[in-house]
């Protein structure tokens, strides 16, 4: 039996009953990163030796009956969010040696139920990118077709999880990155209501769309990783008050009589033939379960990618502005005085896609623009979330399509950023809303590769399309990776 094939739940059963320890766990793990993940490239740092130190502890707890559900569970971190004593670098050479002096509050609450950390999965640099490749250390690769991207900026959490590289990972997810890498990937992801999770800690792109959340194997294990890391935080004023619930609870509920919202612009042109007969086939099986399909209209979808991109570029201006080779960060050995120091300093540390979006969001914000812009996707930000309201009025959750299209191929769309920028059509939304969306895998390519679609639900309702996901998971026969 390879263990680490496991779900969460089959862990946590095999190590409470003493079948398996938690150091055997850690180091089957940590040999097949060894073994694998040099052609996948899924982590940029591995942290093999505390992670046995965590298996051991982790251990002494299960040995005195006192484990929760995570106790012992081998999880990658994506390298955006704060690990105390292990190197951050956001995948960029801005960040390369940077090393946090203190845990992200997601991290502190993991820490706390004694999960193994094997080390940081890579990521698009800053989190900026919808393939992995912009990343400066690490390029991950799709487990499915080594040719192919894994998604992003999530992609070394959902590759390393596809992989069999972790039993689960911590993502975050600004405009799609962890349901973009979950479809691609074939693996199911969880963007949870903005303010569901602390982001203390975790590295800013685009603050008011920001959120971490979990990708797993199943839809129950996200629920099982949110019921740690979901709550209030005094460290963060945009986080909720509102209690923790239970995020496994509904799931085996039934669907019956359920109301499922297909918005017909989600499945318009632009979106692949495969893709699209893929998802209205699982909305079938919903139905099959007595579920009602309603059809339904989302007008400001056109307009939704060049709302995202004006907001989130404006925020990055913002938030990456501290970079300067000052305070800290990439310093240059190059500049005749302050403002070379600083400009050579970000030209060296930042990627291209970093450096287009800071221009973008800085034109966006510019004394004459600001109005024409900025002013125009905020508005348009209030149209998609009344749209939104207007629907959950007569439904229950939305079924869309995850991407317009499968993973492509690794040099396929770097060259041309609108074309990758419009590959998030489907996500972006539900960032702009602030509103929990899942994405699962419902059906494959004709080459193999996997397809996903998501379930979004109205504001703190993750129980509600955690368990529609799972009603279909249920019925549906995943197709693991064949690395070679």
């Amino acid at each position: 039996m390879d263990i680490t094939a496991l779900k969460i739940r089959d862990a946590r059963k095999m190590l409470d009953g003493r079948e398996i320890s938690a150091p055997e766990l850690a180091k089957a793990y940590l040999d097949r990163i060894a073994e694998t993940d040099g052609k996948i490239k899924s982590y940029i740092t591995v942290t093999a030796d505390s992670a046995m130190k965590m298996a051991e502890k982790a251990q002494k707890k299960i040995d005195s009956g006192e484990a929760g559900p995570l106790c012992g569970i081998p999880l990658a971190i994506k390298d955006n969010i704060c690990t105390d004593g292990v190197k951050t670098t956001c995948a960029s050479k801005m960040l390369e040696n940077f090393v946090p002096p203190y845990n992200a509050t997601v991290m502190e609450k993991l820490e706390k139920e004694d999960i193994v950390m094997l080390g940081k999965a890579s990521m698009d640099e800053f989190a900026m990118g919808g393939s992995t490749q912009t990343s400066a250390f690490a390029k991950t690769v799709n487990p499915y077709d080594t040719g192919c991207v894994p998604g992003g900026s999530s992609g070394g959490s959902a590759a390393a999880v596809s992989a069999s590289l972790c039993t689960a990972a911590l993502g975050s997810d600004t405009g799609g990155s962890i349901r973009q890498p979950a479809s691609f990937c074939g693996v199911t992801g969880l963007k949870p209501t903005y303010s569901r999770v602390s982001r203390y800690g975790l590295v800013a792109f685009a603050s008011s769309l920001d959120q971490i959340g979990p990708i797993a194997n199943c839809a129950y294990d996200c629920g099982l990783i949110l019921n740690t890391i979901a709550g209030y935080d005094p460290h963060d004023g945009t986080v909720s008050k509102n209690p923790v619930e239970d995020y496994t609870a509904k799931i085996g509920q039934s669907v019956k009589g359920m109301k499922i919202a297909l918005p017909r612009e989600f499945y318009a042109e632009g979106i692949d033939d495969s893709v699209r007969k893929a998802v209205l086939a699982a909305a079938d099986v919903y139905k099959s379960m007595g579920a009602e399909l309603i059809d339904c209209s989302m007008p400001s979808l056109k307009y939704a990618v060049a709302a995202y991109y004006l907001i989130s570029s404006a925020e990055a201006s913002s938030n990456l502005s501290r970079y300067d080779g000052i305070k800290y960060g990439h310093r240059s050995k190059i500049g005749e005085n302050f403002n070379e120091l600083i400009a050579n300093s970000r030209s060296e540390g930042f990627g291209e896609e970093v450096k287009r979006r800071i221009l973008l969001g800085n034109y966006a914000l510019s004394s004459g623009y600001y109005d024409a812009y900025y002013g125009k996707a905020m508005a348009l930000k209030q149209k998609i979330s009344a749209e939104y309201a207007d629907i959950f009025e007569k439904c229950d959750v939305i079924l869309t399509p995850t991407a317009p299209t499968v993973a492509y191929g690794v040099n396929e769309n770097i060259s041309d950023p609108a074309k990758m920028y419009q590959a998030d059509i489907c996500t972006v939304t539900v960032n702009i809303a602030s509103l929990p969306a899942v994405s699962t895998t419902c059906g494959y390519d004709e080459k193999g590769m996997p397809i996903g679609m998501s379930v979004i639900g109205r504001k703190f309702a993750e129980a509600d399309i955690l368990r529609v996901a799972d009603a279909f998971e249920q019925q549906f026969e995943r197709r693991l990776p064949k690395i070679n």
